[in-house]
């Protein structure tokens, strides 16, 4: 049976839980409602392994989460639509039995309230708008509307917080939560039980595993009897082996340091971190980095060259490592690890591929780029915060921004003062 788990306010929640009932039978639902928004977070980890999917019940729940959601996470939220806010107004203008002109709201960053407002076509005066990010204060924003009200400049407020809207609701404030309709939840639901159905028959995909050793030729030369290197290898097949039968797998020694391994795309999935282990334990025996590219496919050839574009990604590196290469062309780098980054290689933008063409950079890089800004949550970048996060020098980071910026890619938004002295470092961002 396939298992979703749910996110929001515990109000959110029971709205959700009214709809999925005209779900499959195989489709379990499991609540985990929260006080605060700040506890998704806590949440996803804790039960990251124990489900198939997550179903967000708003945008807020979403941006908390997305940074420690896994590349291949199946997910999805119900974003604030036209809708929502209408339905908050129309509740308004019932209960004050009134058009409201004076109207407080806060909502997450990227909402775009003043469009949904301009759509009604009907003039509205004193509305106050907040925009908040996953760093939100409460308290402000609670005091935001407070104030307002307090000052008469505002008859209620609008919020998509649950703890807001307790607060404001103990205050006496006329207050309406923004969140989703059952025609959203309805929507919603049948997309993310798409998506877990088909990450099922993706879990069935070959997966084939790649293990380079470095210079491991170099170990037999200095090998000081013929007997060392035979025994490295038996020692290194031993690891290898409680690593494969993890994964129900097999192992073909190939010579010369480098081994393949055979599996399945969900049990090399599960077990990325004991492959991790795996690899630092014959790293410490052999006494050099060990590489090691992991390819996915619908064959066992396909999964096998992506396998082998994988390594040779990883060896590029310099210290080894585990990278990923699924059927999409999607490369996932420090893979399962807290800085993991997935960006793809390929892309059908004829005018961006002739734009990079022209200043020498490489479609790869620049999408290793924009999916580190993503990931990071950048709405502005520095050289040096390219730098120190993708392991280059600052220099070759200025040469390959500087190139962007020339073929219009990227543009200089400004400068930052160093706390040291020095000359300011430009401040950068992608152009769409």
């Amino acid at each position: 049976m396939h298992r979703i788990g749910l996110i929001g306010p515990c109000q959110s929640i029971e709205r959700v839980l009214a709809v999925s009932s005209e779900f499959e039978h195989e489709i379990q639902f499991l609540p985990f409602p929260y006080q605060d928004a700040q506890e998704v977070k806590e949440i996803v980890k804790k039960y990251e392994n124990e489900v198939d999917g997550w179903f967000f019940s708003g945008p807020v729940p979403y941006i908390m989460a997305r940074k420690i959601l896994r590349p291949n996470a199946n997910y999805v939220y119900t974003p604030y639509t036209g809708s929502s806010l209408y339905k908050c107004l129309l509740q308004m203008a019932y209960y004050q039995n009134q058009i409201v002109q004076g109207i407080s709201i806060d909502m997450i960053q990227s909402e775009n309230v003043e469009e949904s407002l301009l759509e009604l076509e009907i003039p509205f005066e004193n509305i106050y708008i907040r925009q908040f990010d996953e760093n939100y204060n409460r308290e402000e924003l609670i005091q935001f509307h407070l104030q307002l009200w307090k000052q008469k400049k505002t008859k209620g407020a609008l919020t998509s917080l649950y703890a807001v809207y307790k607060a404001l609701k103990q205050e006496g404030i006329p207050v309406y939560r923004i969140f989703m309709t059952k025609m959203e939840i309805r929507q919603a639901l049948k997309i993310i039980v798409e998506k877990v159905k088909s990450s099922y028959f993706k879990d069935t995909q070959i997966g084939v595993e790649i293990i380079e050793i470095d210079q491991f030729d170099r170990m037999a030369e200095k090998s000081k009897t013929p007997y060392y290197l035979k025994h490295m290898e038996l020692k290194i097949k031993q690891t290898l082996l409680h690593f494969v039968e993890q994964i129900d797998g097999s192992l073909i020694e190939n010579g010369n340091g480098r081994y393949q391994i055979f599996g399945s795309r969900g049990a090399i999935e599960r077990e990325i971190e004991t492959l991790r282990s795996t690899v630092q334990q014959i790293s410490l025996d052999v006494g050099t980095p060990v590489a090691i590219g992991i390819g996915f496919g619908e064959t066992g050839y396909a999964a096998e060259m992506n396998a082998r574009r994988a390594v040779q990604h990883a060896k590029a590196k310099g210290n080894g490592g585990i990278v990923a290469i699924d059927d999409s062309g999607l490369i996932i780098e420090s893979i399962g690890q807290e800085e993991e980054l997935a960006y793809a290689y390929r892309s059908d933008n004829k005018e961006m591929l002739k734009k990079l063409k022209k200043v020498n950079i490489s479609m790869k890089t620049y999408k290793k780029i924009e999916a580190l800004i993503q990931r990071m949550g950048w709405s502005s970048f520095t050289t040096a915060d390219v730098a120190s996060h993708l392991s280059m020098t600052v220099r070759n980071a200025q040469r390959i921004i500087g190139a962007l910026c020339k073929v219009g890619l990227a543009e200089c938004i400004g400068e930052e003062q160093s706390a040291t002295r020095g000359r300011p470092s430009k401040v950068y961002k992608l152009r769409n």
